[in-house]
């Protein structure tokens, strides 16, 4: 069936519990079949009886299997999560409470790494210092999220995951951005907008080392 799980060590979509909603939809499928001579009467009462007697996902696909517009009438199987090439976990990685909006190094460091929730703008300064941002086990406030960068002889360090899609577009005068990333993620990736000015001073963008596991993190 359409929706039954290829991922066996995952819970069988089909098994789930059907809702109200899920019913008026196939109820609604089987009613225009019927408006369009496709079924009796008869048959769109008998199916009406095992819509409204179904308990799961499972028991209602077949019902419309055989008309028009069934692949609408029973939801879909949620997305299951892709594997990344190099090993690590692709598993939830949007919302959640910002914990930091800000890192600021003044002849000093500053470091975001580990579990921490990126908000949908986030605002690095490296004066004379450097800032170090560890995207790999973040998550992210919003789909879209925007990373602000201003170095002045000083240097910005941000490290992607490859479930993480990144779009560079900082600005350097006698600096650089550097972006060694150069596989975006999966559909339905967060991305990660960079922007900024970095004079006499860099920007790195690099990728998470290989073999490097991301825990995952609970949602």
């Amino acid at each position: 069936m359409r929706c039954v799980s290829e991922h066996p060590d995952l819970p069988d979509f089909t098994r789930l519990r059907a809702s109200d909603a899920d019913r008026e939809r196939v109820a609604r499928v089987l009613h225009q079949a019927m408006g369009e001579g496709r079924l009796t009467v008869a048959e769109v009462d008998e199916r009406l009886q095992q819509v409204y007697a179904a308990k799961t996902i499972g028991e209602l696909e077949p019902i419309t299997r055989d008309l028009p517009g069934h692949e609408l009438a029973v939801p879909a199987a949620p997305p299951m999560p892709v594997p990344a090439a190099t090993g690590l976990p692709v598993g939830p990685r949007i919302g959640g409470t910002p914990t930091s909006s800000v890192a600021v190094a003044v002849m000093s460091g500053a470091v975001r790494k580990g579990p921490w929730v990126v908000p949908e703008t986030f605002k690095a300064v490296a004066v004379m210092g450097g800032v170090e941002l560890d995207l790999t086990d973040a998550r992210f406030a919003a789909p879209d999220v925007t990373i602000q960068v201003f170095a002045l002889m000083g240097g910005v360090e941000i490290t992607v995951p490859p479930d993480v899609t990144v779009d560079v577009r900082g600005f350097a005068f006698m600096g650089g951005f550097d972006n060694s990333v150069h596989q975006g993620g999966p559909p339905g990736s967060p991305v990660v907008h960079i922007t900024g000015f970095a004079l006499m001073g860099g920007v790195d963008i690099s990728p998470t080392e290989p073999g490097r596991r991301r825990p995952e993190v609970e949602g």
